[in-house]
């Protein structure tokens, strides 16, 4: 409606019409200009955040959680599968935001030379998208390593707080087994729901506010010709 409006507007101030898909095509290829300036800024952006998470995350898999575990339970050293799952999760992370930024200023050069506005967008758009399906498939795994580990550690503490007093894991009263069962879940979904809410938002805000205003822009593009 905003384009057709503006055409409309347009046509009743000058006779051309020629000069009018001119002039509108060139206000598409500014903005478009900006929104593409806007997204190579918040790629910047994304390396920094990246970067502060993933130190992060490291330090509590190799440092923050050995020494607590050390200093509280001594006896139960971090399984080694559980830090391959930390590991892998973290370089799925950065893996799919590296695969993104490489493939999108190589559509970014190849359209500078070769492609039109509307090629330009289409590629980009293809671009964001892929990378969106990529950022969630790496955040889910995470999350799921995330979650298998504070499991694990859960079932760890509990059968060794059961040792300490000379009883079996299955000797531990059914109803403090769902009560424990029932706190991990609650903790599992409130802090791996608030990453995920906050990595979605920070993606969103980067990368997924931009497709929209992409996909609006082609879609003029397209009501022009």
């Amino acid at each position: 409606m905003e384009l057709k409006e503006l055409k409309k507007t347009w046509s009743q101030m000058t006779p051309s019409k020629e000069l009018d898909e001119i002039q509108l095509h060139t206000m598409l290829g500014k903005r478009t200009k900006s929104l593409i300036e806007r997204i190579d800024r918040n790629i910047k952006i994304g390396f920094v955040v990246l970067l502060g998470l993933i130190l992060l995350f490291t330090f509590d898999d190799f440092i923050f959680s050995p020494e607590t575990i050390e200093k509280y339970y001594s006896e139960m050293p971090i399984p080694n599968w559980v830090l391959f799952l930390a590991v892998f999760g973290n370089v799925l992370i950065v893996t799919t935001f590296l695969y993104f930024v490489i493939k999108y200023y190589r559509v970014k050069r190849q359209c500078d030379v070769a492609c039109d506005l509307k090629g330009t967008l289409k590629k980009i758009i293809e671009t964001l998208i892929l990378y969106q399906r990529l950022f969630y498939l790496a955040l889910a795994s995470m999350l799921l390593a995330m979650a298998s580990a504070f499991t694990t550690g859960m079932y760890e503490g509990l059968n060794h707080n059961a040792e300490l007093q000379g009883l079996q894991f299955t000797d531990i009263e059914t109803s403090k087994l769902i009560l424990a069962f029932v706190i991990s879940v609650l903790i599992v979904v409130l802090f791996g729901g608030g990453i995920f809410f906050f990595l979605r938002w920070g993606f969103r805000k980067l990368y997924g506010n931009y497709t929209k205003k992409l996909k609006a822009t082609l879609r003029e593009l397209e009501e022009l010709d």
